[in-house]
């Protein structure tokens, strides 16, 4: 494809410090982001993306999605502001009040403010705590985040019909500090911004809010350097190089051991806001970063964890961290790690929906249980990921616990729940919560459209008709958002999904295969070639592309199990006792291996590895109904 370079208007300067974006007026509404950039310190031109060479239909090139101030960028920067997306003609009619943050963005719309200090009540001194004003002086830690959140957390938007709400995920869902986009200590990675890791800290558990440390309306700190620190942490303590260990220079400096800093958008330096002490000992065993290394790059993580536990003593004292690291890798001992944090009455609540986060993948009946135990849980964002969990395991596990919550006091909790009930048939849903799924359903489809403006939106809209069986709404969706970004590859393995169901083998194939060109590594590629293969009864071709999914390491257990059982049909009985344990050493917590590898050693007659891995198989699943014929006739 011919590309042509041509001029363009710059409608709008975007930002005021430390940098300067432009705003370049396409049609539809739409507003463009440049990547050239203006260093307002520097006072000089710079490229966000310096180095990288970015194609023209590239979801990140300055004229597609990811650079579109509609989408990216402006609910944060103007006051009152309104996407106005129509999905439907992919165009915007964007407003605001006005232009940038005024005073309106924080403390709310102040007409019923003006007209009440106007007005006789207030002159009667007939006073109204706040004035009819959001964030008064005297405001409590939980409204000051709940005003700042929106735009210093990483987030998506619930709809533009805001709810009067105290709980953050009625009109906005947080990210948590899964290997996603943190580290698996929770320390941040990506463009994070400041919210989920304020929760994560102590200083958030004590109480201490914004205003304590930054002035509002500048967001500078109040005092330079440490003196912000020591107005509550003691100076004779911690302000010292008994302490610091450092005589001078940067190491006695609190926000460089406890705030790490990290560049974003070329110049703008954001510290994390965790607070948290480091660990160099977790660094050396599982590479989590750690703020020592930051200045002394040329000692190993070991020698840096050797000289604090010279420093300060044996042990560092336990951190969520300590569990949270080891209970992200998802392996035969990750489960109980998760657990104790959920039944750890210290850990934030933030932490316990992170941990409920990672259980969802580790498909056991003691996983099940600890979930269904926590839809109970007074922490909304913790039920809310409850749910998204949920969707893991057979809804004849969760249909009795879940439907409740379709009446959910929090908005997107009820919206995860009727995620769950859409893939349920509507004569098994109980009448008493038919009313409320209907409900939960339509806020669940505005959501859903209000995000259709990303690429990712169009692809959780088509998942949406996907598990309504509604073929053709999914493809339609599907390639909507592969429009917006064509390397995608989820939506590519969905699509062919639908194919699939709807007969179409011959295209189901055809997007399997762009997928594996936009991305011949990915092992679920392969995956799911092998099972479209082996339907299509070309059992050959199957077992190729099953063991190019192994090739590739994939950690996905249904593969070993899938190509194990196919060889074992086979006769290969031996191919496939490898192939499962080989599995089995990658995912040591799936039962379904087990499973597998038991018919294997029935095929092979080797009773007494029969018995050995069914054992392992009752002690992963006791309780799973599924296997509770098998275990009595193998007499466990």
């Amino acid at each position: 494809m011919m590309v042509k370079n041509r001029d363009f208007e710059v409608k709008y300067i975007f930002g005021y410090k430390p940098l300067q974006q432009y705003l370049v007026q396409f049609p539809g509404g739409k507003l463009q982001v440049p990547r050239l950039s203006w260093d307002v310190d520097k006072k000089k031109w710079f490229n966000q993306y310096a180095g990288q060479k970015i194609a023209s239909h590239d979801w990140l090139h300055w004229t597609e999605n990811s650079q579109n101030w509609n989408t990216m960028c402006s609910s944060c920067h103007s006051t009152n502001l309104h996407k106005n997306y129509d999905y439907k003609t992919d165009t915007y009619k964007t407003s605001y009040s006005i232009i940038n943050v005024s005073c309106e963005s924080c403390h709310g719309p102040a007409k019923q403010h003006i007209d009440y200090v106007s007005g006789s009540s207030y002159s009667s001194k007939n006073k109204v705590v706040g004035s009819y004003l959001k964030l008064g002086k005297k405001t409590g830690q939980l409204e000051q985040i709940l005003a700042c959140a929106p735009c210093h957390a990483r987030s998506s938007i619930i709809s533009e019909a805001q709810i009067e709400s105290t709980d953050i995920i009625d009109n906005y869902i947080p990210q948590i500090p899964s290997t996603e986009f943190f580290y698996a200590d929770g320390q941040v990675k990506e463009e994070d911004y400041i919210y989920t890791s304020f929760l994560q800290s102590k200083m958030f558990s004590n109480g201490v809010k914004c205003s304590d440390c930054h002035n509002v309306h500048s967001t500078k700190l109040k005092r330079q350097g440490n003196q912000t620190c020591i107005e509550c942490h003691s100076p004779k303590k911690y302000d010292t190089s008994t302490h610091t260990f450092h005589a001078s220079g940067k190491g006695t400096e609190c926000v460089n051991c406890h705030m790490p800093g990290k560049l974003y958008m070329g110049n703008d330096l954001r510290h994390d806001h965790s607070f948290r002490v480091p660990r160099p000992d977790l660094s050396a065993t599982y590479g989590t970063p750690n703020a020592c290394s930051n200045c002394h790059a040329d000692k190993s993580n070991k020698v840096l964890a050797a000289t604090i536990e010279k420093w300060y003593g044996s042990k560092p004292k336990y951190h969520f961290s300590d569990d949270l690291v080891p209970g992200s890798k998802l392996d035969e001992s990750s489960e109980a790690h998760l657990r104790k944090l959920i039944n750890n009455k210290t850990a934030p609540n933030i932490i316990k929906a992170t941990a409920v986060f990672y259980l969802g993948s580790i498909q056991t009946q003691t996983s099940l249980n600890t979930l269904l135990r926590c839809i109970q849980s007074e922490d909304s964002q913790i039920r809310y990921r409850v749910l998204r969990s949920l969707a893991n395991f057979p809804s004849s596990n969760w249909i009795e616990a879940v439907g409740p919550l379709l009446s959910d006091k929090v908005r997107a909790v009820r919206i995860a729940a009727a995620d769950l009930y859409i893939t349920i048939p509507r004569e098994q849903i109980s009448s008493q919560y038919s009313d409320a799924f209907s409900s939960a359903q339509k806020e669940l489809k505005d959501l859903l459209e209000y995000q259709t403006d990303f690429a990712v939106g169009n692809v959780m809209m088509a998942d949406y008709y996907l598990k309504l069986k509604d073929y053709d709404n999914a493809e339609k969706f599907y390639w909507r958002g592969l429009k917006k970004d064509s390397q995608t590859n989820y939506a590519l393995l969905n699509l062919s999904v639908v194919y699939n169901m709807q007969g179409k083998n011959d295209k189901s194939l055809e997007v399997l295969e762009k997928a594996k060109k936009n991305d011949p590594k990915n092992d679920r590629i392969y995956y799911n070639l092998g099972l479209l293969y082996n339907e299509m009864n070309n059992k050959a071709e199957a077992e190729k592309q099953f063991a190019k999914a192994v090739e590739l390491k994939s950690n996905n257990p249904r593969v070993y199990y899938n190509y194990g059982l196919m060889l074992n049909q086979k006769g290969k009985s031996k191919e496939a006792e490898n192939i499962l344990k080989k599995g089995i050493a990658i995912s040591p917590s799936a039962p379904e291996l087990y499973y597998a590898l038991t018919f294997v050693y029935l095929k092979m007659e080797n009773q007494g590895k029969v018995l050995e891995t069914a054992t392992k198989l009752k002690q992963l699943d006791p309780d799973n109904p599924e296997y509770q014929d098998f275990f009595r006739r193998l007499g466990l």
